[in-house]
C-alpha cells in the first residue's frame, strides 16, 4: 500500500512538471507573441490550451502538496483515500479540456501551417531538453491520459488494502468519483488512438488515399498472399480493412516515404467471402474486384473478421483452444471444474461459461439445426439487442481498467510472452502466466492467465521498479531468472531463454525509469516474420 501511495506521489510530481511546461512555457510564449506583435489572435491560444491553467493550479497548489504532506507523515497516518475523496470532485474540470481536445488539435495543425511565428515558437520550444524531443500535441495528450492512470493506481491500492482498513471506505468512494471522470478521458484516448492509426496508414500509402476522416475506422491491416490467376503462384500483398472499404495494396519499396500503393478498392457493402479447398485460402468478391487470398497461418485475423462480421453461422468457426482461456470470454468470470465449466460457442468459437451460452440458434453450416451459442452471437443471428435476451453484451457496459483482451493487447504491444513468476514472501511457488506491456500503456505490465483471456488478473505500474539478476541468497531453482524491486515489494520472473530474459530486463528497466521503451515486435509476430522471410526467400529462388 505504501509503494502504491508513493508511486502516486512520484507520478504526480512528474505530471505537475508537464503541466508547467504546457501552461508556463508553450502557452505563455504564444500569448506573449500574440499580444506584443499580433502575429495571430489571442483567442487561438486560449482555444488551444482551454482550461489548462486551472488544471495546473489545482494540481500544483492542492493535490501535490496534500500528497507530499501525507507521505511525510505516513507512519502516523497511512492513508490517501481521504485526500482523493476530498479533491476528486475537482477533477470534473477535465471534462472541459477533454471536450475541447479535438478542436485544440485542429487549431494547432491549422496555425502551424498558417502562421510562421506560431510555428517557429512551437518548434523552438519542442527542441528544448525538458520537452524530451516530444511534440506539443504529445504533451497536450498528458492531461487526457492522467485520469485513467489515477483509476488504475487506485484500483491497485484498493486491491492491496484490507477491507477492514480505515481508508477502505474513502478509497472506494474516491474510485467511484474518479471512474466517472475517466469515462470522458477514455473516450478521447480511444478517439485519438483511432486517428493515430489512420495517420499511420495514410503515411504508408504516401498520402494517396483520402482516409483521415472521423467517420473512418481501421479494422485490421497486415500482410497476405495473393494467388495468381495464371499459374497459382503466391505474391506478397498488403490488405487494409476499414469499416467501409477494403484496400488491396502492393509493395512500393523504391519510393521514399511510401511503402504501398493501392491496387484495388472493394466496398464492404456487398462484399462476400467464401472458402476454397486449399487450406487457409478464401475468396473475397466485390463489385469492383474479386481476389483469391491465402493466409500464412490459420489464425490470421482477416479470416476471423470475415467469419464474425460477414458470414456468422454460415460456416463452422475455428474454435479457440480451451487451455488458452482461463476466464469466460463474455462475462470474465473464472472457470472451474464444478460450477463454471467451459463451453464453445458454435457460431464464433469463443470459450464461454454455461450462463453466457444458454442460448440456441439455427446455424446454416449445420443444416440449419439449433446449436449452443453465446449471447452476442444469438443477438446477431436473431436480430435483437443483447439486453433484450436477458444479458448485456460485454461491449455494452463500461469496461474496467483490467478488461483488456490479451490477444488484442499482445497484437499491439511492446513485448509479450509466457513467463514464470513468484512474489517474494507471497507464500506461493512459481506460476506460469502470460505477460503483456501494451504499446499504448508502455509503463504498465498486465498479467493474464492465458493468451486468449479477455481480462487481466493484475496490472503493475512499472515506474520506480529496479531490475536486476537474482542474488545468490535468493536460491531460485529456475534458470534465466530476474527480479524487479520497489521498496519492500520484489517480484521474480523466469524466461524460457537467455535472449527473452535480456529483452524483458531491458524493457522493464526503461519503464522503471519512466522512459517509453523501444518498440519490440511481439513473439507471436516475430514468428510470423520468420515465415514471411522464408516465403520471400522461396519466391526469389523460384524466380
Amino acid at each position: 500500500v505504501f509503494n502504491i501511495a508513493n508511486e502516486l506521489l512520484l507520478t504526480e510530481t512528474a505530471y505537475v512538471s508537464k503541466l508547467h511546461l504546457l501552461d508556463q512555457v508553450f502557452c505563455l510564449r504564444l500569448l506573449e507573441e500574440a499580444r506584443s506583435r499580433s502575429s495571430f489572435p489571442c483567442d487561438v491560444v486560449h482555444g488551444i490550451f482551454s482550461n489548462i491553467c486551472s488544471i495546473y493550479c489545482f494540481h500544483q497548489q492542492f493535490l501535490l502538496p496534500a500528497l507530499q504532506k501525507r507521505m511525510e507523515e505516513w507512519n502516523s497516518n497511512p492513508r490517501i483515500g481521504d485526500i482523493l475523496q476530498k479533491l476528486a470532485p475537482f477533477l470534473k474540470m477535465y471534462g472541459e479540456y477533454v471536450k475541447n481536445f479535438d478542436r485544440s488539435m485542429e487549431l494547432v495543425n491549422v496555425w502551424m501551417e498558417r502562421s510562421a511565428p506560431f510555428k517557429a515558437i512551437v518548434q523552438e520550444t519542442q527542441r528544448e531538453e525538458r520537452c524530451g524531443n516530444l511534440t506539443l500535441q504529445h504533451h497536450m495528450l498528458e492531461p487526457v491520459q492522467r485520469i485513467p492512470r489515477y483509476e488504475l493506481l487506485l484500483k491497485d491500492y484498493l486491491h492491496r488494502l484490507p477491507e477492514d482498513d480505515q481508508d477502505h471506505r474513502d478509497a472506494q468512494k474516491s474510485l467511484e468519483l474518479i471512474a466517472t471522470a475517466a469515462e470522458h478521458s477514455n473516450a478521447a484516448i480511444r478517439k485519438m488512438e483511432r486517428m493515430r492509426k489512420l495517420l499511420k496508414v495514410y503515411e504508408l500509402l504516401g498520402g494517396e488515399e483520402d482516409i483521415v476522416n472521423p467517420t473512418n475506422e481501421l479494422i485490421k491491416e497486415g500482410h497476405i498472399l495473393k494467388l495468381s490467376n495464371k499459374n497459382g503462384s503466391t505474391q506478397d500483398r498488403y490488405l487494409i480493412l476499414f469499416n467501409d472499404r477494403l484496400l488491396y495494396c502492393v509493395p512500393k519499396l523504391r519510393l521514399i516515404g511510401q511503402k504501398y500503393g493501392v491496387r484495388a478498392r472493394i466496398n464492404v457493402d456487398g462484399m462476400e467471402t467464401s472458402s476454397v479447398a486449399v487450406p487457409r485460402t478464401f475468396l473475397v468478391s466485390g463489385k469492383q474486384r474479386s481476389l483469391e487470398l491465402q493466409a500464412r497461418y490459420c489464425t490470421t485475423a482477416f479470416i476471423f473478421y470475415f467469419i464474425f462480421c460477414v458470414e456468422l453461422g454460415k460456416r463452422a468457426p475455428t474454435p479457440i483452444r480451451e487451455k488458452e482461456v482461463t476466464l469466460c470470454m463474455k462475462c470474465q468470470e473464472p472457470f472451474n471444474a464444478i460450477t463454471k465449466r467451459r463451453h464453445h460457442c458454435k457460431a464464433c468459437g469463443h470459450v464461454v461459461c454455461g450462463k453466457c451460452s444458454e442460448f440456441r440458434a439455427r446455424l446454416s453450416y449445420d443444416n440449419n439445426r439449433t446449436n449452443r451459442v453465446c449471447v452476442d452471437c444469438y443477438a446477431m443471428l436473431v436480430g435483437v439487442c443483447p439486453s433484450q435476451v436477458g444479458l448485456s453484451s460485454s461491449s455494452q457496459r463500461r469496461r474496467s481498467i483490467l478488461e483488456k483482451q490479451a490477444s488484442l493487447a499482445a497484437e499491439n504491444s511492446v513485448i509479450c510472452s509466457f513467463l514464470y513468476h513468484m512474489e517474494k514472501g507471497g507464500g506461493r511457488g512459481w506460476t506460469k502466466a502470460w505477460f503483456v506491456i501494451p504499446e499504448n500503456e508502455p509503463l504498465v505490465l498486465y498479467v493474464y492467465g492465458a493468451p486468449q483471456d479477455v481480462k487481466a488478473q493484475r496490472s503493475i505500474p512499472l515506474i520506480g521498479f529496479e531490475v536486476a539478476l537474482p542474488e545468490s541468497c535468493d536460491r531460485l531453482e529456475r534458470r534465466h531468472a530476474f527480479k524487479i524491486s520497489q521498496s519492500h515489494l520484489t517480484l521474480y520472473f523466469s524466461a524460457e531463454g537467455e535472449e527473452l530474459q535480456r529483452r524483458w530486463m531491458d524493457i522493464l528497466s526503461r519503464a522503471g525509469r519512466g522512459e517509453e521503451p523501444p518498440l519490440h515486435r511481439p513473439i507471436v509476430e516475430s514468428l510470423e516474420e520468420e515465415g514471411e522471410e522464408l516465403g520471400t526467400a522461396n519466391e526469389e529462388e523460384n524466380t
